[in-house]
């Protein structure tokens, strides 16, 4: 199995996630100060320099008013279009 962070399921993952952040009208530094973390902490997840985990990915979708099944959902119909 390919490491998760280099895979091409996980680019589809931060694309999705930067997406959502746009369209809920945040930049990297409003979306920060709204979880209490850093801009540099939201860029280098987006970019997948830093793993995000599931509480962490809780906390963001919180943020963009969406729901987490809600992502996670859209995440598995997006990775079953890719393969």
């Amino acid at each position: 199995m390919e490491k998760s962070i280099h895979s091409a399921n996980y680019l589809v993952f931060l694309k999705m996630l930067k997406k959502a952040r746009q369209d809920a009208g945040f930049t990297q530094s409003e979306l920060a100060r709204k979880i209490h973390e850093t801009q540099t902490f939201v860029s280098k997840c987006e970019r997948g320099e830093r793993r995000i985990d599931v509480v962490e990915l809780r906390t963001f979708c919180r943020a963009f008013g969406m729901n987490l099944t809600t992502f996670a959902s859209a995440l598995d119909r997006a990775i079953g279009r890719t393969k």
